[in-house]
């Protein structure tokens, strides 16, 4: 096995030679829409890849530092934040079914954060006991 760091490594030296390929494929074709465009352009899709590579790398950098259960209940962060995006700034549609789901999952969540916070308190004293 790999850590994460190697193993982001070894996706993207897999996937970059696909990749390059696919790009040299556009430009005999005469599709070459990423080469031929605006430097400002290119420059942005090139930009792309650190944008991208930097926040999954620090993730996997500060993962190691964390329970597993506090991670699994920081993924509902970004979900939520762009559920309330959709809804407060886009007007998505938001009916009673969708409210009730919505509710049910975060009641879920706040009932196994609740157990589990209640279980760190616990346990120190059983330890202390012994």
């Amino acid at each position: 096995p790999i850590g994460p760091s190697q193993g982001f490594l070894l996706e993207v030296l897999l996937l970059s030679m696909p990749a390059l390929g696919y790009i040299i494929f556009l430009i005999v074709t005469g599709q070459d829409h990423f080469v031929s465009s605006s430097l400002s352009d290119t420059a942005l899709l090139i930009g792309c890849g650190p944008v991208t590579a930097v926040p999954l790398l620090l993730f996997a950098f500060g993962a190691k530092l964390l329970r597993l259960s506090t991670i699994g209940i920081m993924q509902y962060i970004a979900p939520t934040i762009v559920f309330l995006i959709a809804v407060l700034i886009f007007g998505e549609p938001f009916g009673s079914i969708q409210a009730i789901a919505f509710g049910l999952i975060w009641t879920a969540l706040a009932m196994y954060s609740w157990s589990m916070f209640r279980g760190r308190e616990i346990r120190p004293a059983a330890t202390a006991a012994r």
